[in-house]
């Protein structure tokens, strides 16, 4: 797989060269429909054409996401340059997103994401639960680089935003269902209907159901199955052309099997083996249960043929229950019960003017949120339990402005800025208890502790101030070019696992990071408008990264966040899309990063100093080369519409850690999916076939590592699915 970067670029150099040949022997565009679709994005909170937005965004509508046979919203990772959307380590809804090498790895509650999660403009603070299944949507956007004027705190890698779908204008009724391997079956209802005067409700509800790609050989339990279900609810209402009005509710239930790692080395004592890539032997227990639920509420009023206000309120909340198993024995060697609980609520108000010369986006941003947890650790060797206990309580507030002006026909400049202050409160409980088993705060029996590790509260004030500008050039109708540097920033926090006994400085907590982005960028149409395409080349300085350690000691485990890391990333992208013929159309999508550490300080106990190990240490999750290269071939079929797409995805080695851990990084891998769509006469019903992993790839996409005696060589890996395939059968009313 090694070549398979090369052969993405002559596919690249194929693709380009096709698309020239097509054009060379089709009649004009007037004469024939053969040009790509224009692409309209709400990037800067704000309809525009996807050429004329100085960022680099990637958009999906979900025709061309059920073309990849996405079901969930991990498939961007396949399709989109320089990112991992992945399900993180131990879990199966739980999300972890990296965009240009910037990110979140630890989903620990009071550690904040990189990139930025939105549900119709809604922000979502918290990983678990956010693996969002594609159901009942318009599209999903993903924008690359920082985006700390119009998103704010946390974007500081970029967005991802999830786009729901509208009423439509009459009653509208789809029934889905889907069977496949390892017993796959799922079920979609969605329906809306107009009530009259400008009002009308919709819902969906679905149920993902899977059995496990391997067992725990302890118990006989699935592992990596799949037991889900979402819903959403909506009502809208538009009494007339100025006036708008949303209002909805939507929930996700995950019951599938708590998730346990497969062991990458044997035991070094008991006897226990690496087994086959999805089983395990983990001893803790199979429960597992995840419950996310929000509610929104979303008011647009057009004050003016220039002038429009919006609001968008929104509460949610979740709650995690799981176990993992990180020895993956039936030992309690090193278990792991856990519970987290989470709520938000934020209000965002807006005001968005656009005339023929000028164009922008004042509001301002409220958010009152909580994330907390308890944990216990127990260590088995040790004859003790860890309790690791705490809360997070954050008041976001922001004001911020974007604004664009076209100083000629051609070139415009816009510029922008965003003031955030995050107040936090944090309080951190760590305690030791004897006996290998669960402790009082995970309902174990109660028993006095030990000793008091961690056990303190602090709050700060975290203020920033993050501008961006571009400008842009029209070098013709269907050509622009821009330049832009924007400034992103993570909150700090405290470290919910802190030993104050060990590292008594974690009371202290840790700083804000930030990212200086310059990007410069080619978009636009060619060929007659038969080839899209958006093109980035970009360079960021990363200042006080923020750090996890987790390291083995003779006493539990010594875990420190620190403002380590310095480092330059800098990286080229390309999108592309082209239509050969009426008939056949082609996507191509190529990433490279080059992420380095200037520098990465670590306390070296022998010499009692600070050292810069920079030269040791690399980004975890940021594969220097990425690529996929897609095909769609539509023509008639019993007098329907028949589309066939392969697609090819292809990700370069990359770390699970920044130390480097030949035992759990990745080796580069391909993907090779296909799908075939048909349409009926009409579009009643349809028929789709999907196979993924067709080649039955095996590769990581997480991993702990605790190989050391006390811990009786836990080195635990956890995988991507096999080759599965699955036919859906779609009936419209």
């Amino acid at each position: 797989m090694k070549t398979m970067w090369k052969a993405a670029l002559l596919a690249g150099a194929a693709w380009g060269a096709t698309c020239n040949l097509a054009v060379a022997q089709e009649k004009p565009a007037a004469e024939q429909s053969v040009g790509v679709e224009e692409v309209v994005v709400t990037a800067r909170r704000r309809e525009e054409t996807l050429k004329d937005v100085p960022v680099a965004v990637s958009a999906f509508s979900a025709a061309a996401l059920e073309r990849q046979g996405a079901s969930d919203i991990t498939t961007l990772q396949q399709t989109t340059p320089n990112i991992t959307v992945q399900v993180a380590r131990g879990s199966n809804s739980t999300l972890i997103s990296y965009i240009r090498g910037v990110g979140q790895q630890d989903p620990l509650w009071g550690f904040e994401p990189g990139v930025g999660l939105y549900i119709d403009d809604v922000y979502v603070a918290r990983p678990q639960g956010a693996v969002l299944d594609i159901f009942d949507i318009e599209r999903i956007e993903v924008l690359r680089g920082p985006q700390g004027t119009l998103y704010g705190r946390n974007t500081i890698g970029g967005a991802i935003k999830y786009v729901t779908k509208k009423h439509d204008d009459e009653t509208a009724l789809k029934l889905k269902g889907t069977v496949g391997s390892y017993n796959q079956r799922d079920g979609l209802i969605a329906a809306s209907t107009p009530l009259g005067g400008g009002l009308s409700v919709g819902g969906a509800f679905a149920v993902y159901k899977r059995d496990g790609y391997g067992k725990n050989l302890t118990t006989g339990a699935e592992q990596y199955n799949k037991d889900v279900q979402a819903g959403r609810l909506s009502v809208e209402y538009a009494p007339n052309d100025d006036l708008f009005f949303r209002i909805a509710y939507d929930k996700v239930v995950d019951d599938s099997n708590a998730r346990h790692g497969h062991r990458e080395l044997p035991t070094l004592t008991g006897g226990y083996k690496v087994l086959d890539t999805y089983d395990t032997q983990a001893g803790l227990g199979d429960a597992n249960h995840v419950e996310t639920e929000g509610v929104s509420a979303l008011a647009t009023w057009k004050a003016s043929e220039h002038l429009t206000f919006k609001s968008i309120t929104a509460n949610r909340k979740g709650g995690t229950q799981t176990n993992i198993d990180f020895d993956g024995t039936p030992l309690p060697t090193l278990d792991v019960p856990a519970t987290y609980g989470d709520r938000q609520f934020s209000q965002e108000l807006q005001a968005v003017y656009a005339d023929e010369t000028f164009q922008g986006v004042f509001g301002v941003y409220y958010m009152n949120s909580q994330a907390s947890g308890e944990f216990d650790t127990i260590a088995g060797n040790l004859g003790v339990a860890i309790a690791a206990a705490g809360k997070v309580n954050t008041r976001s507030f922001a004001v911020f402005t974007d604004v664009s002006a076209n100083f000629t026909d051609r070139f415009k400049v816009s510029l922008g800025g965003r003031a955030t202050q995050d107040k936090k409160t944090g309080t951190v409980v760590r305690l030791f208890y004897l006996g290998a088993t669960k402790t009082p705060w995970q309902g174990g029996t109660a028993r006095p502790v030990l000793q008091t590790r961690t056990n303190y509260t602090a709050s700060k004030t975290f203020s920033e101030f993050t501008p961006r500008v571009s400008a842009s050039y029209d070098f013709s109708d269907d050509l622009t070019g821009y330049v832009s540097y924007s400034k992103g920033f993570k909150s700090g926090g405290w470290d919910m696992r802190g030993d104050a006994f060990l590292t008594p400085q974690t009371v202290n907590g840790y700083d804000p990071e930030t990212v200086d982005a310059y990007e410069a960028g080619l978009k636009g149409y060619l060929f007659d408008r038969r080839l899209s395409f958006a093109s980035a080349a970009f360079r960021s300085k990363y200042k006080n990264q923020q750090v996890t350690t987790q390291v083995a000691v003779p006493s539990g485990i010594a875990s420190s966040v620190d403002n380590a890391g310095a480092s330059t990333i800098w990286g080229l992208e390309f999108e592309g899309t082209a239509r050969f013929t009426p008939n056949l159309s082609s996507t191509l999508a190529l990433g490279y990063i080059k992420a380095k550490y200037d520098e990465f300080e670590r306390y070296d106990a022998v010499t009692g100093t600070i050292v810069n190990v920079a030269n040791l240490y690399g980004f975890q999750n940021t594969p220097e080369k990425t690529a996929n290269l897609s095909a769609t071939w539509t023509g008639e079929l019993l007098g329907g519409r028949l589309a066939v797409t392969p697609m090819v995805s292809y990700r370069d080695k990359y770390q699970q850690f920044e130390q480097p851990l030949p035992t759990l990084d990745q080796k580069a891998f391909t993907l090779v999916d296909l799908s075939a769509v048909w349409n009926a006469p009409g579009g009643r019903y349809k028929v789709s076939l999907v196979g993924k992993n067709l080649t039955d790839e095996t590769y990581r996409i997480g991993g702990y590592n605790f190989g050391v005696a006390t811990y009786n060589n836990s080195v635990i890996g956890f995988y991507g699915p096999p080759r599965s395939v699955s036919a859906s059968l779609e009936f419209n009313f």
